[in-house]
């Protein structure tokens, strides 16, 4: 038995002194700060305070087939270094994708001894596989995802309005879940195409618009079908609306946004600085403060990294091309710092921030046992320093690939140690489990 004590724990009912009793992987007890327990005893310095393992239901690992882009190992490692303990991989850029159980069970074959922390996964929606929703879902994926625009990788084509409702109609039927990237294809279509090495370009050819259209429709057919839905990487505030008055209809739906939303602005990011590129791309700092604001009200539920990684070469970071560079960034490991960075800044506190990064995903992906500091859940722990700040060095970061937009950036917060199940996370380690929907689904 372990016993940790710190002057500051970040529990369901707020941050206050504790003692949290840890034994066979879970928390046995979180009470007083002085209580004399018996066990092997961590005291934590007084500048750290105790985090629950942060859940990320959003991150692109691309192993098998594209594991040059990433893979389980390094992902896991950047996710431990990060303090996140359990994350949910996203069914491409892999190859096969993860649209029925055998290219599921591929993706477990390809993960099995690689992981430092715990992994589960989404399935995927696309065209003519509803027929093959019941048999992943029953196989242990969290849900499933789909794209209403073109995905950018072939094998995983978008739905129309047809496909989405027979989609959302089958998944309802079992109670899953489907999230969605919601960009409306017609006005990207009709939008500027991004040319050369400006952002603001790049930007202008994903107009809000898009998004609001997208999220119109994904609401109308959970209203229609009554299935779960939930609105991924949400950039323009223009949807704010549509999910505010989706969830006081009662209906279903919820959303998350990213670390790059909520940090960056459109107007600092230099000529050719393709590192920046993402889809739906960062907007301006008037969008960035609503979204904060949707946040602090409830309209977005959480925050998770859509750590979406590729090799330097696909990055055009020898031409700055925005239109020939791959969208996606790869921030894992600094999720936490920089959503910690811009909430302080803001007067939002360290437990609020906790909740989006670790209640609220558990909660979404139904992961039980994560995501608090509990009796009786799994003892997956951060040690936090939440006044230490540190510069971005992209050598230092764990995932494959040292391309980031975060270099050189100042920010506050380090993490100290990550516990998986009771123990800390060495350098190295390979304790990760597969898991399903609940923590009592096990894979390995």
């Amino acid at each position: 038995m372990i016993v940790l004590r710190a002057d500051r724990v970040v529990t369901p009912d707020g941050i206050r002194p504790a003692a949290v009793v840890v034994g066979d992987g879970r928390v046995l007890a979180v009470t007083d700060r002085h209580a004399p327990v018996d066990g092997d005893q961590v005291r934590l310095a007084d500048d750290e305070v105790l985090l629950p393992g942060l859940v990320d239901s959003h991150v692109h690992v691309n192993e098998p087939g594209r594991t040059e882009w990433e893979g389980f190992a390094s992902a896991t490692a950047a996710a431990a270094a990060g303090g996140i303990t359990t994350l949910v991989d996203m069914p491409l850029n892999s190859v096969p994708p993860t649209v029925d159980a055998a290219a599921l069970a591929a993706k477990r074959a390809a993960a099995r001894g690689q992981l430092a922390v715990d992994v589960a996964f989404w399935g995927g929606a696309v065209p003519g596989n509803a027929d093959r929703l019941r048999a992943l879902h029953d196989a242990g994926v969290v849900g499933f995802k789909c794209f209403l625009a073109p995905s950018g990788v072939d094998e995983f084509p978008p739905l129309d309005a047809i496909a989405l409702h027979t989609a959302m109609t089958t998944v309802a039927g079992f109670d899953g879940l489907l999230v969605a990237h919601a960009e409306d294809p017609d006005v990207l279509a009709a939008a500027p195409p991004p040319v050369g090495r400006r952002h603001l370009d790049f930007v202008a050819s994903r107009p809000p618009e898009a998004e609001s259209r997208a999220v119109a429709r994904l609401v109308d057919t959970a209203r229609r079908t009554g299935c779960r839905a939930h609105v991924v990487h949400v950039s323009s505030a223009a949807v704010l609306p549509l999910l505010r008055a989706a969830k006081d209809d009662g209906l279903p739906v919820t959303a998350e946004t990213c670390p790059h939303y909520l940090v960056l602005r459109a107007d600092e990011v230099p000529d050719g600085a393709t590192e920046f590129k993402c889809c739906p791309p960062i907007r301006d700092d008037a969008n960035r403060a609503a979204l904060w604001a949707g946040l602090r009200d409830g309209t977005i539920d959480c925050v998770v990294s859509d750590h979406s990684p590729c090799t330097a070469g696909l990055k055009a970071l020898d031409t700055g091309d925005f239109a020939a560079a791959w969208g996606g960034i790869a921030s894992v490991q600094l999720s936490l710092p920089l959503v910690w960075t811009e909430a302080r800044r803001r007067g939002i506190g360290l437990d609020r921030v906790v909740g989006w990064m670790a209640a609220a995903p558990a909660a979404l992906t139904r992961l039980s046992g994560r995501g608090a500091i509990l009796a009786g859940n799994r003892a997956d722990l951060v040690v936090f320093a939440p006044d230490e700040m540190f510069v971005v060095d992209p050598a230092r970061l764990a995932h494959r690939h040292p391309v980031t937009p975060y270099a050189g950036r100042r920010l506050r917060g380090v993490v100290r140690q990550t516990w998986l199940a009771g123990r800390p996370v060495r350098p190295g380690e390979r304790r990760g489990r597969l898991v399903a929907r609940t923590s009592t689904e096990v894979f390995g």
